[in-house]
């Protein structure tokens, strides 16, 4: 079955390229294509997000996957940032709680990429320290300690409880 990647802005994908020339050879009607990828992709406004389109040469039928958006883009948007330091050891360009880096993290969440959620944090504490976002005041690496210790336990616990 051909698979076609492309990476959208969520809700704003166009018959254009790169879905237009990649589907208009298989025989599929390209306009409801892209109407249920925006409506896939529409919590996503703002932020580019992998969409991987599969087509049933046979039947025609088209199924779409929606990944999740890059941790950067997640805490651009968080922070309603443009982009992240130039030089993130010595900039600091803004500041997350611990609360919002456990959010970000359940949105990027896979049962299939981390056993626990704590891989998920320290993945986003990672990004953060790249981008020059610290987190409770402090550069984001400094916490990787805390949250492997244990200190932040009851708020990944608490956060994963609102979630379901």
């Amino acid at each position: 079955m051909p698979t076609i990647n492309v990476l959208v802005e969520g809700g704003k994908a166009s018959a254009g390229a790169p879905l237009g020339p990649a589907l208009g050879p298989l025989g599929v009607n390209i306009a409801e294509v892209v109407a249920k990828i925006n409506e896939k992709t529409k919590k996503y406004e703002g932020m580019k997000v992998p969409v991987k389109v599969i087509v049933d040469s046979s039947t025609k039928s088209v199924e779409i996957e929606v990944g999740s958006p890059p941790v950067s883009a997640l805490i651009k948007k968080e922070l309603n940032l443009q982009k992240g330091a130039s030089n993130p050891k010595t900039e600091k360009i803004a500041n997350l709680s611990m609360q919002q880096v456990a959010s970000i993290a359940i949105k990027k969440f896979s049962p299939n990429n981390f056993k626990e959620l704590k891989g998920a944090i320290k993945q986003v504490l990672g990004t953060c320290n790249s981008m020059g976002v610290h987190v409770e005041g402090k550069r984001a690496a400094e916490l990787v300690k805390a949250v492997d210790s244990g200190a932040y336990d009851g708020l990944i616990k608490s956060a994963l409880s609102e979630q379901e």
